[in-house]
Order: structure tokens, then C-alpha cells, then sequence
């Protein structure tokens, strides 16, 4: 589970602020293994398969809310027992896979290594579960990068509530210190408004509206504009603390 007890005094005094980011749609392309279990799934109860773009238009709240939908396009509409066995059904299907197709976004690697040069401190908050983010990071050669991983299971809670981004903050924090969101979804940017942290929106995920009209502190076209973004926002921060 989530590790948030490994950093020492000096390390903290250091740290400009933490960056809580987003999983599938923002650091990783996730999609063609959800929509391949997904199918499968489908398959299995004699329906019809969904594909790869329509998986994309039901990712963001979750496997129970995926199954649940993708489901319901196909007409059956489960309670909740027979929809939690749909669901296990489909995260065995997803778990052998993993990261079969999962892929970092272009540039995720080298914006990692820029923000933790910069003494970042970096963190995943994803409505995927722990344990199946952290295989794809893993995977991927991204998990190292980050001090928490925290996916619905971790503490309890799920985007959009805003304790699931503040639960991965550290205790103590001195005056100053900075927080960033970064996500993709109207979800991100709704748990990042209700957090009170300025949250990146970046513009290539898996959004289901123009993610403009949310009003996100920045939009993002590619990973890359990222650290750029991160210094503007930590500045007007750093401005506005000054006014005060």
C-alpha cells in the first residue's frame, strides 16, 4: 500500500511542493487493455464487443462504474450482486494482461526525471485500484518516480472526493509549500477545484467535454508543456502568499 513514512527531515526542508497526477489519460494511454477485458467480458455474455474507442468514452470513474456502463449499452442493466461478479469477472480479465498495452504518454519519462531534479515530490491519486496502478508503473519503469500511489483502496476514499488528493499530501507542511494537480477528466479538475489546488488540465486524455469550460488553472497539450506550467503556477502561488 502506500508508503508515506519513508522521507527524512533534510529531504522535506528541500521538497518545493508535491504534484499529484493523474493515472490513465494523463501519465499513461491505459485504455487498449481495459477495452480488450472489456470485450472479453462481453464476449463471455454472448454481447456484442464495445472496442477500443468506445472504451475511451466510458473511462473515469472506476472498474465498477466501466463494467456497470459498458453493460448497460448492451442492455443489461445488473443489480448489485450480479454486477460485482460481472466486475471481478473483468478485473481477471484485466489483471493477466497488464501493462500488455498500457504506454507512457510521449515525454512522461523525461518530464519525471525534470520535476524530481527540480525537488518535486510526486504522487499518482487514480480511480484505478493500488495494486493495478502500481503493475503498470511498474511495468512501464515509472513506479520509482513517485512516494505514493493511491488508488480508491489506499485510504478509502475516490476522486472527486477531495480527501483522496489530500490524504497523499505530507503531514506538516511548512509555510509555503506548494501543491499542483494534473489530470485529464472533468473529474480531476472538479476533485482538484474541491481541494482548493490549482490543477494542469491536460487536453489529449480522456475527457468527455473540452475541459476549458471547468476552468483548470492551465490546459496542457502534450506532457512536455507540463514543467513549464508547474513553474507558472508555483510563481503565482508564490506571489499571491506574498500579498497576503
Amino acid at each position: 500500500m502506500a508508503d508515506t513514512s519513508a522521507h527524512s527531515s533534510r529531504r522535506q526542508t528541500r521538497e518545493i511542493g508535491t504534484i499529484i497526477i493523474d493515472l490513465d489519460g494523463t501519465l499513461v494511454d491505459s485504455a487498449p487493455d481495459l477495452a480488450d477485458a472489456l470485450d472479453e467480458l462481453l464476449q463471455e455474455r454472448g454481447l456484442q464487443v464495445i472496442g477500443l474507442d468506445g472504451t475511451r468514452k466510458l473511462i473515469g470513474h472506476g472498474i465498477a462504474n466501466l463494467v456497470r456502463k459498458a453493460l448497460a449499452l448492451r442492455g443489461q442493466e445488473l443489480a448489485v450482486l450480479p454486477l460485482e461478479a460481472a466486475t471481478a469477472r473483468f478485473q481477471n480479465h484485466y489483471a493477466k494482461r497488464l501493462p500488455a498495452k498500457a504506454v507512457g504518454y510521449p515525454g512522461v519519462m523525461d518530464v519525471l526525471k525534470t520535476l524530481k531534479a527540480e525537488n518535486w515530490r510526486l504522487v499518482v491519486c487514480t480511480n484505478k485500484s493500488e495494486t493495478y496502478s502500481r503493475k503498470i508503473l511498474e511495468g512501464l519503469g515509472l513506479a520509482a518516480f513517485f512516494d505514493v500511489i493511491a488508488g480508491p483502496d489506499t485510504y478509502g476514499v475516490a476522486k472527486p472526493d477531495p480527501q483522496h488528493l489530500l490524504r497523499t499530501l505530507p503531514e506538516n507542511m511548512p509555510p509555503g509549500y506548494k501543491k499542483i494537480m494534473i489530470g485529464d477528466s472533468e473529474v480531476d479538475v472538479e476533485t482538484a477545484h474541491a481541494a482548493a489546488i490549482p490543477v494542469i488540465a491536460v487536453t489529449y486524455g480522456y475527457s468527455k467535454i473540452p475541459l476549458a469550460q471547468l476552468k483548470p488553472q492551465a490546459l496542457a497539450n502534450s506532457f512536455p508543456e507540463v514543467p513549464m506550467l508547474v513553474q507558472q503556477l508555483a510563481k503565482e502561488a508564490g506571489a499571491t502568499e506574498c500579498a497576503l
